[in-house]
């Protein structure tokens, strides 16, 4: 008797495809969780290692240069672009620094919480061609930033239109009122990681160091089985569906883009969330680089809206410092994106240094340790030796 074709085994079985559909989106649901979780508990333990170091350090510099280098190493100690921000409103509006030293610094802050991704893309680095594909997705957003700084820095340092313009819209958009708005992803996440936290501090007693390093090494741990079966299962769900249609229409369309994720980073308040979103999606090449690097950008934007909307209640130093981090990541959009020369600039060396890694995954550790930890960091003890 001739076998059964699988689709006529699927028709005959609905209940079985059913059951299997049900139980795929469970896996996924959970695998989500904690994907999201673990790079949650990163951030957290990062910050438990290095908030007051951040506090020490961001101190007033009348050099550009390292004040950007002081945003790099601080964000990608505290893991968090708006932790820096803040620290920075406070230093402004005690005048420890003026706006004009700040800009710098937040141009650094935009590089730093592009590291969260890059140290996600990590999780992949057991798997040769995914782990291209994955540290792909994540250093195309250092790239663009880096290369938006290296046109941007210059010119501020010059003319100062990032300052000139904060500070001009600031005088237009003080007396609105602002908000805030609470992330339901942070919400779904952050009481386990408080609970973890208060497990370790108080109940285990616990020095802080040593509790953000075992949250550290735990939030290693399941990045690297989340993200290692969060590929497979995508893979397996949707690439043969979605692959397509995703290309089609944002790769053609990179306004849209843009725009999601813009709305989606303005809902859940993290950019470095949903550019670690895009990893497994391109490591399991259900996305294309050209249609998530759209998505970065909107992302990169996005990030400035939670403080824009709030700092509108707030002085106006916060809502300068807001606004300066607002334009610059609108600027860049501008200068870079409409230019397919450009645009593509960015991809181009995240392909190539993932190609790098190829060869040795050891690139992509030093990679890591020396653009967002080392590098900065010497220049800043320099800078304080000799000032």
């Amino acid at each position: 008797m001739p076998q059964e074709s699988d689709e006529t085994k699927r028709i005959k079985s609905p209940g079985k495809t059913v059951f299997r559909s049900i139980l795929n989106l469970i896996k996924l649901a959970v695998l989500l969780y904690l994907f999201l979780f673990a790079i949650g508990l990163l951030a957290a333990g990062f910050k438990s290692l290095g908030e007051k170091f951040a506090e020490t350090l961001v101190h007033s510099t009348s050099n550009p240069v390292v004040g950007l280098l002081i945003g790099i190493l601080v964000t990608s100690i505290i893991q968090s672009s708006s932790t820096t921000t803040s620290i920075i409103v406070g230093m402004v509006s005690s005048g420890v620094l003026t706006v004009g030293n700040a800009v710098p610094i937040v141009m650094g802050a935009n590089v730093g919480t592009t590291v969260t991704s890059t140290l996600v893309s990590l999780g992949s680095i057991g798997q040769r061609g995914q782990f291209q594909r994955a540290l792909s997705a994540a250093t195309m957003h250092d790239f663009f930033n880096i290369i938006a700084i290296l046109i941007f820095l210059p010119i501020e340092i010059v003319f100062h239109p990032l300052e000139k313009g904060a500070i001009l819209l600031t005088g237009v958009l003080t007396g609105f009122s602002g908000g805030e708005f609470h992330s339901p992803i942070k919400a779904v996440v952050k009481p386990p990681i408080h609970t973890l936290k208060d497990l370790l501090c108080s109940q285990l007693g616990l020095h802080f160091t040593l509790a953000g390093i075992i949250m550290l090494l735990i939030s290693i741990a399941l990045i690297f089985i989340s993200l290692y079966f969060l590929v497979r299962l995508l893979r397996s769900l949707l690439a043969d569906k979605i692959e397509n249609t995703l290309d089609r229409f944002i790769g053609r369309r990179g306004i849209v883009g843009i725009f999601i994720g813009f709305i989606v980073t303005g809902i859940i308040q993290s950019s470095s969330v949903t550019t670690s979103m895009l990893v497994p999606l391109i490591a399991a090449r259900i996305m294309s680089l050209e249609s998530g690097f759209a998505i970065v950008l909107g992302a990169n934007l996005g990030t400035t809206l939670t403080a824009l909307m709030a700092s509108l209640a707030g002085e106006k130093a916060g809502l300068s410092i807001a606004l300066v981090h607002f334009l610059f990541n609108l600027c860049g959009i501008l200068v870079i994106y409409p230019i397919p020369r450009v645009r593509r600039i960015p991809i181009y060396l995240a392909r190539r240094l993932a190609l790098l890694t190829s060869r040795s995954r050891i690139y992509a550790v030093l990679y890591v340790l020396c653009v967002f930890f080392i590098l900065p960091f010497l220049v800043i003890i320099i800078d304080k030796l000799f000032r």
